[in-house]
């Protein structure tokens, strides 16, 4: 796989300063981080998806990573959704993205496609929030009756064994300490908004109307849990694919991610060229690759 270079930039988002990422070429791919990280986590995971022959575009999104946070009343799942189709706006990205979201960024990348069906050719999302269910011994519950508490007992399982922190942890603190100086506001009140978010609707909707999704989830995941990842696969009415791993697996190995969506890249790709050629060749193969990208068997 040939190298690319990752380069960070600067633009202006609803007139605000934004920080993003930019590497590659080809078919736009938008990558939307996870709660208290930014762009710079992903760099290994940016160059691995623009290998593939893609243009990854990875924003720091509102809050994070030097990007100004939203206005009060743009707060919520819709307002970051319309701040990432402003951001492909000031980009002049005009061609419809594959938008992979990962946690938190996940569920902005739900309801960035249910509400610019346009932008989005299809989704990724890998141990995305917005399944809202949780299990409490035997009772399975809202994701928001979880207390915050007992999310925080299972954050240092996300960096565990050793082998696995001496690869996630100079990542992640690469962005998390960084907000946590700069913005604690934001990363409080994203959690918040990440652990009540509940996507199935939109989901739903999504499956409804055609919309390409693969769902990917690692069996060590404390902060997703498994509850939560079946209900966005019967939401989305997909399987669902499982690898070992943690909640920030593809950043402990950005090379075995690239392996899991390479797939969904491929997919994507052939979609994309078919739609440059004639309309009726178009609408047959499109429906025979997204058939058969629905009927993919998950993996365990």
């Amino acid at each position: 796989m040939v190298a690319v270079s990752v380069v960070e930039r600067r633009t202006f988002v609803q007139g605000r300063p934004a920080a993003y990422s930019i590497a590659g070429t080809g078919m736009p791919v938008i990558l939307l981080h996870g709660w208290a990280l930014a762009h710079h986590t992903y760099k290994g995971v940016i160059a691995t998806i623009a290998a593939q022959g893609c243009q990854v575009i990875a924003p720091a999104l509102p809050g994070f990573g030097g990007t100004r946070d939203l206005p009060g009343d743009n707060f919520s799942m819709r307002g970051y959704a319309q701040w990432v189709a402003d951001l492909l706006d000031a980009l002049d990205i005009e061609e419809s993205a594959v938008v992979l979201g990962h946690s938190f960024g996940g569920g902005v990348a739900i309801r960035l496609a249910f509400d610019h069906r346009d932008r989005v050719r299809s989704l990724v999302l890998v141990n995305s929030v917005g399944g809202s269910s949780w299990k409490s011994g035997k009772t399975l519950r809202s994701v928001a009756d979880r207390p915050l508490w007992d999310w925080g007992l299972h954050f240092p399982s996300d960096v565990w064994p050793i082998r696995q922190a001496t690869r996630v942890l100079p990542v992640v603190l690469e962005d998390f300490l960084p907000n946590l100086m700069r913005n604690p506001r934001a990363i409080a009140r994203v959690a918040n908004l990440a652990r009540r978010a509940d996507m199935r609707v939109e989901l739903e909707a999504l499956r409804d109307g055609g919309m390409p999704i693969s769902i990917i989830w690692g069996t060590r995941d404390g902060i997703v849990t498994r509850e939560s990842f079946e209900a966005l696969c019967v939401a989305s009415g997909v399987q669902g694919t499982v690898v070992e791993g943690s909640h920030s697996w593809l950043l402990a190995d950005p090379q075995q991610f690239g392996e899991v969506i390479t797939n969904d890249v491929r997919v994507a790709q052939a979609a994309r060229e078919l739609e440059q050629k004639a309309p009726a060749a178009k609408r047959k193969g499109l429906r025979r690759i997204q058939s058969l990208a629905r009927r993919r068997p998950p993996t365990e």
